[in-house]
């Protein structure tokens, strides 16, 4: 970029930052290089892309992750028998992705993989960014039976039940889910509007599932508004 004016690039205007469809001005408004070079915590998702489907900056939720954020981003992971919660306070437009693989565990090496620690995690996080909790709406997506060897411990539905159960203490609605079954999922999420849409990939072995991501079968993007729906695409 030119030294001598902000906003030239060798002599000639520089193209704006890519930023959602509709987005709004102001802070929420957020290049890819802000998002790449922002500081990050342990645990939270850092890995930066533009979506060229949505035409958004997206961060990708991996598991053991979780993200928070207010700015007209997309959130996006892909799950098979694990859990990804979405919580949205639409108030102060700020929401959150988790992504946990057991209900329960211990020691540092867990962090985030466990729902009982990425769950306080997340809300912990969307509070701090100044989210109220008495406003958290919550969307759940995942428990797949991705493996048919699973049927006498079937972590999905035990990560679904504790989810479900967890929101039901805390007393944060659950507003929509699409969980269980035996499809992994592909789930994006819209921090400010709270829309959630998800692609159910074909029927596969985990270690299948980032080809399905790439090759499922997608329906068109349908239209959706906040709050409740989650949508197909």
């Amino acid at each position: 970029m030119s030294v001598a004016e902000p906003g030239f690039l060798g002599g000639r205007r520089a193209p704006p930052p890519i930023t959602a469809p509709g987005a709004r001005s102001g802070p929420a408004a957020v290049s890819l290089q802000q998002l790449k070079s922002a500081p990050r915590k342990p645990g939270e998702a850092s890995f930066f892309y533009l979506d060229h489907h949505f035409q958004y900056n997206a961060v990708k939720v991996l598991p053991g992750e979780y993200f928070v954020s207010g700015d007209d981003i997309v959130m996006m992971t892909v799950l098979g028998s694990c859990i990804s919660a979405c919580l949205w306070d639409s108030r102060a437009r700020i929401g959150g992705m988790n992504h946990f693989m057991l209900p329960e565990g211990g020691g540092e090496d867990g962090f985030g993989r466990y729902g009982s620690y990425a769950m306080e995690l997340l809300i912990n996080e969307l509070l701090k960014s100044g989210a109220r909790r008495e406003s958290l709406q919550a969307k759940i997506f995942g428990g797949a039976q991705v493996m048919a060897n699973f049927t006498t411990m079937n972590v999905g539905e035990r990560n679904t039940k504790f989810v479900v159960d967890y929101l039901q203490t805390e007393r944060i609605p659950l507003l929509s889910q699409d969980v269980l079954d035996i499809y992994p999922r592909k789930v994006c999420f819209f921090p400010v509007t709270g829309k959630a849409m998800v692609k159910r990939l074909a029927h596969a072995h985990p270690e299948q599932i980032e080809i399905h991501e790439k090759n499922g079968n997608a329906a068109t993007v349908a239209k959706s508004n906040a709050g409740g729906s989650v949508d197909l695409f």
